[in-house]
């Protein structure tokens, strides 16, 4: 087989038409060798061939008589040298880290592992290339058509969170052959359900190549949601209908073009912190066995061992240019190549650590602000991670959006009736100032959510009490159980009607609060649709019927799918509750009137002492449409209608006075009711309120203020 010297960059197995070149990072190998394979089956490479060029620490050839669909590893030798962090092993068939495609997945066995069992210190030199996962290599052309980014601002955007085969997989309008796939997320039944709910963005859960580990492959289950990856430019062959390499590019690239020309971004869950090799005892499948040393945080005290700030074993090392290349080189090829729109970083702190703290000025971020194609799609941290000092709500630099975990927390506590929640649940309902301002950012860096896929559905926070984990096979260890979910005393599904009355108004408050908040809000997959996982707050493993959605709908889910249409609805309509910047908390055009008013129930504006007093359950928020400090692209002033939102998380009903309409607004001026959680149906007739407003326990109530009897356009 000829080899040319080729080229050490772009990393990868990169085709040009008439050949392939292929590149491989490694700084402390000793010698690289690329093996082929004549298909997926086969238990030992049929030919392979040694890379000796070697240029800035990477090994590289070119191959002319090599094209797209040719299955390859690579066996890289050097120290075994646990004490100073080395672990190679030439019996070992590792992936490369740039394959575009699989063209194998993983089988487990005991050879996959570089050490002996029972002795982890001594080299295992069975041969692994019978069981190792393959890379492809692909063919990137794709017909894309008019295709373009849809770049839609954030203050306009509604996010959707869902994973492609649990949305898709028991959808009877899907064709069966498509559920569960790239092309069922594409399906006309599916982007009809999306579009007339309203979201503007899909955020898929990981699609990136990933193991299932061994320990769950052992009890029957998988890592279903997929936060193990492997390989960070290729998508899963599992989400593939023709289950093929080049085919899962194709389907991917399908997948995105349709919901592009539906209107809706795609977002990807991204896992860059950490990579399924795991720890110290794990297998020797890709980086661990091309350059461990490089790749890896290891521990400053025994380079054995790993430093972990993820949970899941081991944490990339930040501090390598070579991975930052990496990681850097994996996001651009998903925008330029795959065209997705933006990324959500799992456990995003462990990616700011550059020696133990959590920097947010770090390299990985300084290199995406300056990226003229990274910087300028949608960027949503998880601000946290497992290692200390890694809770960052709010501390992300500028460019960036948070899941804001805290605002998650303030309005459970406010719905379940806590006392002395009042005063942190209004600043989360105005955009959560105290976490963004302070760095020059606007109410859109907060991703406000309830539930996402981390946690209990929506339908499960209000009716358990504790978590039911039980089918994970961990005895209900695994799961957090915060305390913060709002059952009614009685768990599960029940019969009693007053509890399921009770525990769908409980459904529409928490949607409403998301929904009126200012900030980008988060839909968990499902919700709209009454969802639930029987209790399981950690279904990372339940690749079943638990996990997967049932679009059986009965009456109460059509109301609830009706009520979330009708909620995004408004909030598309309103400028006024998707504002760009944070309120003033005063009058900007000489109106008199603040652009936003808190009230106490007796109607008089809320003082300091009453945000201080325990008791207080129930909240008013007057935002005035007239006093919105932003201009349309034509430099016209953004005027919307003033309207109220009413929240009362007492058991008991309770007399709102309402603020009186401004002098100037005439006298036919009056508050018209837009909603009421009290109800699961929409108000027709915008009938207007008089001095006060009769609010059910646990209620919220949406009011706008019109002149006469027909609603403002």
């Amino acid at each position: 087989m000829r080899i040319w010297p080729g080229k050490p960059y772009p990393l990868g197995a990169t085709w040009d038409g008439s050949g392939v070149n292929f590149a491989l990072f490694s700084e402390h190998a000793t010698s690289v060798e690329l093996c082929f394979f004549d298909s997926p089956y086969a238990g030992r490479e049929s030919s392979s061939i040694l890379l000796t060029e070697r240029t800035d620490l990477v090994w590289h050839g070119y191959l002319p008589e090599i094209g797209p669909g040719q299955l390859y590893g690579y066996r890289v030798s050097g120290p075994w040298d646990l004490g100073n962090g080395h672990r190679f092993n030439q019996q070992k068939l590792v992936l490369d880290p740039y394959a575009k495609a699989i063209g194998r997945t993983l089988r487990w066995h005991e050879s996959l592992f570089d050490y002996q069992s029972g002795n982890p210190d001594a080299m295992d030199e069975r041969d692994s290339a019978a069981y190792a996962p393959l890379a492809a290599v692909v063919d990137t052309a794709f017909t894309w058509g008019e295709d373009r980014p849809i770049g839609r601002p954030w203050h306009e955007t509604v996010i959707y969170e869902l994973h492609v085969r649990g949305f898709t997989k028991l959808h009877a309008n899907v064709a069966e052959e498509l559920r569960g796939t790239y092309l069922g997320l594409a399906s006309d039944a599916i982007l009809e359900h999306l579009v007339s709910l309203g979201v503007t963005a899909v955020e898929v859960m990981p699609v990136h190549y990933h193991l299932d580990d061994w320990h769950l492959i052992k009890r029957g289950l998988s890592n279903y949601w997929g936060y193990n990856t492997l390989a960070y430019f290729a998508p899963d062959l599992r989400y593939s209908v023709a289950r093929r390499a080049l085919d899962s590019v194709r389907e991917f690239k399908m997948m995105v073009r349709a919901l592009h020309r539906a209107g809706l971004e795609v977002i990807l869950d991204v896992v860059y912190n950490h990579t399924a090799e795991g720890n110290h005892l794990g297998p020797t499948v890709s980086l661990r066995g091309i350059d461990n040393k490089s790749y890896y945080r290891l521990s400053r005290e025994d380079q054995r061992f790993y430093e972990d700030f993820t949970g899941t074993g081991n944490t990339l090392n930040m501090m390598s240019p070579r991975v930052l290349q990496l990681i850097m080189d994996s996001l651009r090829y998903w925008v330029l190549e795959m065209h997705v729109d933006g990324f959500r970083f799992d456990l995003a702190s462990a990616l700011a650590r550059e020696l133990h703290a959590v920097d947010k000025l770090g390299s990985f971020f300084d290199i995406i602000h300056q990226d003229p194609v990274l910087s300028q799609v949608k960027l949503i941290a998880e601000p946290w991670d497992l290692g200390e000092g890694g809770y960052q709500v709010g501390n992300f630099p500028p460019g960036w959006t948070e899941w804001n975990g805290k605002y998650r927390d303030s309005v459970r506590r406010f719905w379940r009736g806590d006392g002395g929640a009042v005063s942190e649940f209004a600043t989360r309902l105005a955009g959560s100032s105290d976490l963004y301002e302070p760095t020059g950012r606007w109410p859109v860096a907060s991703i406000n959510f309830v539930t996402c896929h981390d946690g209990f559905t929506l339908g499960d926070l209000v009716s358990y009490e504790r978590k039911h984990n039980e089918a994970n096979g961990e005895e209900n260890r695994d799961g957090e159980n915060h305390n913060l979910s709002m059952n009614f005393g009685v768990e599960g599904p029940t019969e009693n009607s007053k509890i399921r009355t009770a525990r769908a108004q409980q459904k529409r408050n928490l949607l409403a609060t998301l929904l009126l908040s200012q900030g980008v809000p988060m839909i968990f997959g499902g919700d709209e649709i009454g969802r639930t996982q029987r209790g399981n707050n950690n279904a990372y493993c339940q690749d079943n019927d638990l996990s997967w959605l049932d679009w059986n709908l009965d009456e109460d889910d059509k109301a609830l799918l009706a009520f979330t249409r009708h909620l995004v609805q408004l909030r598309r309509k309103h400028p006024v509750l998707r504002r760009r910047r944070f309120f003033h908390g005063r009058a900007l055009r000489g109106a008199g009137v603040k652009d936003l008013t808190w009230s106490h129930r007796s109607g008089v504006e809320m003082t300091d002492e009453m945000w201080d007093e325990p008791q207080v359950r129930s909240i008013g928020m007057r935002l005035d449409g007239n006093e919105i400090p932003e201009t349309t692209d034509r430099g016209e002033p953004v005027v919307d209608d003033t309207l109220l939102i009413l929240l009362n998380a007492n058991e008991r009903s309770i007399d709102f006075t309402l603020p009186p309409p401004p002098p100037d607004c005439g006298s036919d001026c009056a508050w018209v009711l837009e909603l009421d959680t009290c109800s699961p149906t929409i108000p027709k007739d915008h009938a207007r309120v008089g001095a006060a407003y009769k609010m059910g326990g646990r209620s919220l109530a949406l009011l706008r203020l019109a002149t006469g009897r027909r609603p403002a356009p």
